[in-house]
């Protein structure tokens, strides 16, 4: 926890309610997101025994399945879930981004809002699942479930990549802006964090989030269900479905487990849309939309692949250099949203000026019309001294950038107690003689500098595939689903 955060929490437990961490939405939140609630059997991870899904706050669906403990049912269960999901992608395909011309990129892409990370995970263990079932032989499932188990494993991993707005947990998305006075395992408890981000009229954030851990007020959010619901209602409505001689009875039993279920669902559902609600309440960053454009263009390619039939298998396991190279890319993506987030939004850069990679100053010297004689060309290269009381811990040759001047960068030439000296380049026009006005910072202007957001920074270098050391297993062979996969347990 950053101090900033620590003050935060403690200014949340002494107004009696949350307070942002940020003056902006980072995330984007789309239009029309398709919210899913799951719920799974107790004991078995990714047993489901039900969910509420829809785009519409006041028509969700719901999904149960009377036997979560017979194959059928269960896949019957996937079955629906899929018809309501694949029509949500095709809905995001329909239309093509017209502003984007130097390839196809649809004007949309799916965004899955579950409660919490046990929904993310919920998500995981369906994919993994269901994606490599047959639709022939032994136990064959109908030609949807297989889909929506590569469309859940690729959201899964689209989840991994920081900044991408396709999956999301609500709990972790309304942490991320608000800090309140509890710990952050109660605010995995969405009613209770929606407590002090929104206390009903009357109440603080304390006495919101003593209300929701009423089981019977707000039910857990799922997947994970209230053990006193799973004895006193579940088990029971259980039993009388299996219990049930005829039609008729089966029938009745199972609307009443229907509307059990219902009941631990519907409050979820509507925290859900609220928190939606909070959030579209916010601005966007400016960087917000080229993330979201980043993953509408990831899912028009695998839309794509998936219809052309070349999408390659996702296997189970990642080789050692893939899983090497995977973790690089996420690492060099975490660095650039963070980046990001602090130019777009002043508390956040205040995290990096605690931690001396920002700082804020005045310009008390300025050389706007200098000029670089040093290389094979002449280059117009400004120099200004900010002074500033921020601890800077950056060393010569840094770059930095203004959130004022974004397509200006800033080399760091030196730094002492008080002054740092930078050399400017870019965002001055093509004149090798004199910068526009405006264009370098005036004396006694006060400016911020950070962290550069799209600096570029090389790869990691990996061995090839064929080229893997006996120390990490050695070349793999070649990823083909076997019926090992196809038998995988829903675990």
């Amino acid at each position: 926890m950053s101090i900033l955060t620590a003050l935060a929490r403690a200014e949340a437990v002494e107004s009696g309610r949350a307070q942002p961490l940020t003056t902006v939405r980072h995330t984007h939140v789309a239009q029309r997101p398709l919210v899913l609630v799951p719920l799974a059997l107790a004991g078995e991870a990714a047993a489901p025994l039900a969910a509420m899904v829809g785009t519409d706050r006041g028509s969700g669906r719901l999904l149960v399945v009377a036997n979560p403990r017979d194959r059928t049912q269960r896949f019957q269960f996937v079955a629906q879930l899929a018809k309501v999901f694949l029509a949500y992608v095709e809905g995001c395909s329909r239309a093509v981004d017209a502003t984007h011309t130097a390839k196809l990129r649809y004007a949309e892409a799916p965004q899955v809002l579950v409660p919490n990370r046990g929904g993310v995970e919920f998500i995981r263990l369906l994919g993994r699942s269901t994606r490599f079932r047959r639709t022939y032989g032994p136990h064959p499932v109908h030609r949807t479930v297989p889909l929506l188990g590569q469309w859940f494993t690729f959201l899964r991993e689209r989840a991994d990549h920081p900044g991408s707005a396709m999956l999301l947990a609500m709990t972790e998305l309304l942490g991320e802006h608000w800090a309140t006075g509890q710990s952050g395992l109660e605010d995995a408890n969405l009613a209770a964090l929606l407590g002090w981000i929104d206390p009903p009229d009357g109440l603080d954030g304390a006495a919101a989030a003593e209300l929701a851990e009423d089981p019977l007020r707000w039910p857990p959010a799922g997947p994970s269900t209230d053990p006193t619901f799973d004895n006193e209602i579940l088990a029971p409505a259980l039993s009388a479905y299996a219990r049930a001689a005829d039609p008729q009875a089966q029938s009745r039993a199972e609307s009443a487990l229907g509307g059990a279920i219902r009941e631990q669902l519907e409050p979820t559902w509507g925290l859900m849309w609220r928190a939606v609600d909070l959030l579209r309440a916010r601005p966007a960053g400016a960087s917000v939309e080229a993330r979201w454009a980043i993953d509408r263009d990831v899912f028009t390619m695998y839309h794509m692949s998936l219809a052309e039939g070349t999408a390659l298998p996702q296997p189970r396991r990642d080789s050692a250099v893939a899983a090497a190279g995977r973790l690089d890319r996420l690492e060099r993506e975490q660095a650039r949203y963070e980046a990001q987030r602090a130019l777009d939004d002043p508390l956040v850069m205040a995290e990096f000026r605690l931690s001396g990679e920002a700082f804020t100053g005045t310009v008390v010297s300025a050389s706007p019309n200098r000029v670089d004689t040093s290389g094979k060309k002449a280059a117009l290269r400004p120099h200004i001294t900010v002074q500033t009381e921020d601890p800077v811990r950056l060393e010569p040759g840094a770059l930095l950038v203004s959130p004022a001047r974004l397509s200006q960068q800033a080399m760091v030439v030196s730094v002492s107690s008080v002054d740092v000296v930078l050399e400017l380049s870019k965002g001055m026009g093509r004149s090798t003689k004199q910068a526009p006005p405006g264009s370098v910072p005036e004396v006694g202007e006060v400016v911020t500098y950070g962290p550069v957001s799209d600096a570029y920074q090389p790869p990691g270098r990996f061995p090839s595939r064929e080229d893997t050391p006996w120390t990490h297993g050695g070349p793999p062979p070649d990823y083909q689903p076997n019926d090992i996969d196809a038998a995988e347990d829903w675990s």
